[in-house]
C-alpha cells in the first residue's frame, strides 16, 4: 500500500511539474500543499484527519484547489465562476467523507480517532451529510443566471434522494456502504453535468 501511495504521489508530482512549466511555477506550491494534505491526513504523529479537520481539507483541496487550479491551467486566470463551481464540487466530496465517517463512528470512537463525525455525533452528522448532498443543487441554480445550462446539474437530483433517504432513516453498517456508493455516483453525475453546463455557452 505504501509503495502504491508513493507511486501515485510521484506520478502526480511529475504531471504537476509539467503543468507548472507551461503555465506558472506557483502551481508547485499548490501541488506541494496538496501532497502534504494527502500525506498528513492519516500520516505522521498527529494526523489531522483524526482531529475533526478531514472535511475542511477535502473541501479545500478536492473542491477549491482542484477546480480553481484546473481552471487556471486552462485559462491562465481564476475566474469567479470557477470558484463558484468549486463550492458544490467540494461539498459533494465532503459528502463522501461524511458518510464514510458516519459508518465508522463506533470503531473510530473506540480507537480514539476523533473525526468530525465522532465529535458531532450521529444525528448531527446525518444532518451534515444531507446538507452536503443537497446544497450543491441550490448552488448550481444560483449560477444559472450567468450560465443557464448549469441547470443541467439538477438532472442528478434523483441520484441524491436515495442516499439521503437512507441516511435520514437511520441506516447503519452495510446500508451505509450502499449509500456511500450511491453518493459516489451522485458526485460523478453532478460533476459531469455541471461541467457540460458551464462549458457550453449560447
Amino acid at each position: 500500500m505504501l509503495a502504491a501511495a508513493v507511486s501515485c504521489f510521484a506520478a502526480a508530482c511529475v504531471a504537476g511539474l509539467v503543468l507548472a512549466a507551461v503555465t506558472s511555477w506557483w502551481l508547485i506550491l499548490l501541488g506541494g500543499l496538496c501532497v502534504a494534505a494527502a500525506w498528513f491526513y492519516t500520516g505522521g504523529d498527529r494526523p489531522y484527519g483524526y482531529r475533526a479537520l478531514g472535511e475542511v481539507s477535502v473541501f479545500l483541496f478536492f473542491g477549491l484547489a482542484a477546480v480553481a487550479g484546473t481552471a487556471y491551467v486552462q485559462m491562465d486566470r481564476v475566474a469567479w465562476l470557477a470558484l463558484a463551481a468549486a463550492v458544490p464540487v467540494g461539498l459533494l466530496a465532503c459528502a463522501l467523507l461524511v458518510i464514510n465517517n458516519l459508518r465508522d463512528i463506533p470503531t473510530d470512537a473506540a480507537t480514539g480517532k476523533r473525526t468530525l463525525a465522532v465529535v458531532a455525533g450521529d444525528q448531527r452528522t446525518r444532518l451534515l451529510y444531507t446538507g452536503c448532498a443537497l446544497l450543491p443543487f441550490a448552488l448550481a441554480a444560483a449560477i444559472a443566471p450567468v450560465r443557464p445550462l448549469a441547470l443541467l446539474a439538477l438532472a442528478a437530483v434523483p441520484l441524491a434522494l436515495a442516499p439521503v433517504r437512507l441516511v435520514r432513516a437511520g441506516a447503519a453498517g452495510p446500508r451505509l456502504i450502499t449509500a456511500l456508493s450511491q453518493t459516489g455516483r451522485l458526485q460523478l453525475a453532478f460533476g459531469a453535468l455541471l461541467s457540460i453546463g458551464l462549458a457550453v455557452r449560447f
